[in-house]
């Protein structure tokens, strides 16, 4: 039995025998946000027990209380979680962009710091990037650091903050140079948003939710130790970052059961449209789901080639923009035929004439339009493809 075999045995014995019912299926799974109570027990009995065995960070080095599986184990601990149907015991920008990031380029006393509270889910992260002022344009952002000696002092705003409400720390780039070319003058920092000088206030979108937010500095402070990488030098931090948003190897791999699982686009179409010998009625909507069920099954393939060529477990570079850019459109293009194929039905808001899933379908569709253009507009993407990946004069 090779050792691969041994681990994957090994791997779902203790699946099996550790994962409780009710982490199985869809449920709630925790950000490590100290402001959000995790009450329900078996989330909580999973979370500690994948925290013990390093499995909140399967691939993070063990001395910081991650995992240490290679790329191959970490593979396989997906698909026996995939197959078990247990639900990722801990998700969020702490495992997900600022912890890759710190080992990469934090000192060893941030990683020390940092890296073993997020494994421990005793904090939850938020990112302050884009400004009223510099979204797509970035670079040309405003927010000031003024240096104070051991601290920084920082005065500014970043908008679309995501989870703001419910973050512990942020990670945030912040100029502290206004005099030099406008990517040089750039630094990363990390702050507690417990402190006085930070403002968060919510921002109600079309699909009624409010997970982004207007984050506001006011004298803020952001400690000296706390500066990720060189003074000046956190445009390469920062962008680093954004491709472990856009292609981290969570993401790529993917987690285990989904907050929400309903019924899938072939088996929602037969519900409303009927069908024939076991196929949808309709010839133009059956054609289309076929059709984007065939483009999710290449781009989820890409996905897995692509992890299966990264021997070190990191994050792809520029390659990333593709995964953001092709996932985005296949996302919308999903909750677009959820809405349509209902009809009327599908544009539901709220009363007893729909169900809750109709309701909850029409919200993410609205939401998901706004998908081509948070975390770096579609068309970046493109710019980045066309120069980083085919090497295409600008």
């Amino acid at each position: 039995m090779s050792t691969a075999e041994e681990f994957r045995l090994e791997t779902r014995a203790w699946l099996e025998e550790n994962c409780p019912s009710g982490a199985r299926g869809p449920g709630p799974i925790t950000s490590g946000s100290s402001k959000i109570p995790l009450t329900h027990e078996d989330t909580r009995l999973w979370l500690d027990r994948m925290i013990e065995k390093g499995w909140t960070a399967p691939t993070w080095p063990t001395e910081y209380g991650g995992g240490g599986l290679d790329t191959d184990e970490y593979m396989i601990l997906i698909q026996e979680m995939r197959r078990l149907g247990a639900r990722t015991p801990l998700a969020g920008m702490g495992t997900s962009l600022i912890g890759p990031t710190l080992l990469e380029y934090g000192t060893d006393e941030q990683k020390q710091r940092h890296i073993p509270r997020i494994v421990r889910a005793e904090v939850a992260w938020c990112q302050g990037y884009s400004e009223p002022g510099a979204g797509s344009d970035l670079a040309s952002l405003s927010t000031r650091a003024e240096d104070k000696g051991d601290h920084f002092l920082v005065n500014g705003s970043k908008i679309w903050t995501s989870g703001a409400q419910w973050a512990d720390w942020i990670f945030a780039l912040v100029r502290t140079d206004p005099d030099v070319p406008k990517h040089e003058g750039i630094s990363f920092v990390l702050m507690d948003m417990a402190q006085e000088g930070i403002t968060v206030k919510p921002i109600r979108l079309i699909s009624g939710e409010s997970p982004f937010c207007q984050t506001f500095f006011d004298n803020a402070i952001a400690q000296k130790d706390d500066l990720v990488g060189e003074l000046n030098r956190g445009w390469t931090v920062g962008k680093r970052l954004l491709q472990h948003e856009r292609g981290s190897m969570a993401s790529l791999v993917g987690g285990g059961a989904s907050r929400d699982q309903g019924p899938s686009l072939v088996q929602e179409a037969k519900n409303f449209v009927g069908e024939e010998e076991g196929r949808i009625a309709d010839d133009s909507l059956r054609n289309r789901i076929i059709q984007h069920n065939i483009n999710a099954a290449s781009y989820q393939l890409t996905q897995r080639r692509t992890v299966e060529e990264s021997s070190d477990g990191s994050t792809p570079g520029p390659a990333t923009s593709i995964f953001k850019m092709y996932g985005t459109e296949l996302q919308q293009e999903n909750s677009s035929l959820f809405v349509e194929m209902r009809g009327f039905s599908g544009l539901g808001w709220s009363g007893e004439g729909f169900t809750q899933r109709q309701i909850g379908d029409t919200r993410a569709f609205l939401a998901n339009r706004a998908a081509s253009i948070y975390s770096g507009s579609n068309e970046i993407q493109r710019n980045i493809i066309a120069k980083r990946v085919l090497g295409l004069p600008d």
